[in-house]
């Protein structure tokens, strides 16, 4: 059961592999340059998997997170702050937004985008210090707030995100997209450089107000005096662009189930949206394991329960480590007294450890100690490791947001 879990682990990673999918989305070359401005987890990825298949003359910048770059010989790597933004994305990102503002109406600005995003192609506005971005965002990272939400105050402190970049350009825009995010809305991923907003100031300042997030002085006069506004739908710059997505979680979801069904292993996806706090989902998610286990309803064993997207993990005690993904396992486990079950991010690292995630199985609760208080202290991290459960990937240069499979036999 260990073996077919982790399996499809892989190959819901391996569906949204840049090199395996990126090459049919190309767009022909322009009669002039065509620069490369790549952003997010699968950056280094994407930007070699272009330089492959790319007839013509091609430059770039490609950021990435700190570790999940690979060689490249047109598209120079730059390795970043990721979840929080650094001055090495910001340096970065400053060059991009120039060479872009460069661009004539006869080349072509080819963006590659993926989860992570928001935070590597960190340009702060003039008046708002980069030691502000990111103490904004380490409290919001904390905070249990959405992604979407997370975003809509990044947009409005950025010289960048929320369509900024694309209305730099001249040339026309193609954007191929690698989603994060539930929904699949180009807006919200990687904070939507080439898509136009729909979000306002406004928006932003409520949900710093709502999570109770203390902001500099800086980040509350900007919002505050709300003078320039993300372009919106509708503005006529985006004629030229083009938003692309080219991998989902949902698509990943598919290739995991064809594993279990080629196992003669009923698959079932819950869906590709699931959101809430990672502990409190997981007891929705036992909830229907013991339905299943006691009454055959609504489906009767053996059945693969997959699902994806994004929980969120809100920090009450500091010192724990782990994740969303095990933490998720460890209140299911609590709940369930133990299940097969997989829960790894697609990107390879499940919050700030080495581990993508973990493996549960049907006598971890037995075999571990203390999951309670190490649930309260949020350290998944430290209980899945004792036991020897934790899934190590390395980066895996893409991103689809959490794998969840839940085999109940």
């Amino acid at each position: 059961m260990r073996a077919l879990l982790e399996e499809s682990f892989r190959a819901a990673v391996a569906a949204a592999d840049p090199q395996r999918i990126l090459a049919a989305h190309l767009p022909p070359p322009p009669r002039g340059r065509t620069f490369v401005a790549a952003a997010g987890k699968a950056a280094a990825a994407m930007a070699a998997a272009v330089e492959q298949h790319w007839k013509g003359p091609l430059s770039g910048i490609a950021i990435t997170r700190y570790g999940h770059g690979v060689p490249t010989s047109r598209i120079r790597v730059v390795e970043a702050g990721h979840p929080v933004p650094d001055e090495a994305g910001e340096r970065a990102a400053a060059e991009i937004l120039a060479a872009v503002r460069a661009l004539g109406e006869e080349d072509l600005l080819l963006a590659l985008l993926s989860g992570g995003g928001s935070s590597l192609l960190s340009l702060p506005a003039r008046d708002v210090p980069m030691a502000d971005l990111k103490r904004v965002t380490s409290q919001l990272l904390k905070s249990g707030a959405a992604i979407q939400e997370m975003n809509t105050v990044r947009k409005h402190l950025s010289a960048i995100h929320g369509g900024r970049l694309a209305a730099a350009s001249r040339a026309p825009v193609v954007a191929l997209i690698i989603s994060d995010v539930t929904g699949d809305d180009p807006t919200h991923i990687a904070s939507g450089p080439c898509t136009p907003d729909p979000t306002t100031y406004a928006d932003a300042r409520e949900i710093l107000a709502r999570y109770r997030v203390a902001a500099p002085a800086s980040v509350k006069a900007r919002l505050e005096k709300a003078a320039d506004e993300t372009p919106k739908p509708g503005d006529p710059r985006f004629a030229r662009v083009q938003n692309h997505v080219i991998a989902t979680a949902h698509r990943s979801l598919e290739a995991a189930a064809a594993v279990f069904e080629q196992a003669g292993v009923r698959a079932v996806i819950l869906g590709d949206a699931v959101t809430g706090e990672a502990a409190e989902v997981a007891k929705v998610m036992a909830a229907l394991v013991h339905e299943i286990r006691n009454h055959q309803k609504p489906w009767k064993p053996p059945v693969a329960l997959i699902s994806g997207g994004e929980c969120t993990v809100t920090i009450t005690r500091e010192g724990g480590r782990g994740g969303r993904c095990a933490e998720f396992l460890l209140s299911l486990g609590i709940e369930t007294g133990g299940v097969w079950a997989i829960a790894c991010d697609t990107d390879g690292i499940d919050g700030t450890q080495d581990n993508a995630g973990a493996i549960l199985a049907p006598d971890s609760m037995r075999r571990g100690r203390n999951a309670k208080a190490m649930l309260a202290r949020h350290d998944s991290y430290g209980f899945f490791k004792a036991l020897g459960d934790l899934i190590v990937t390395g980066p895996t240069r893409t991103n689809v947001n959490d794998f969840r499979a839940i085999l109940i036999t």
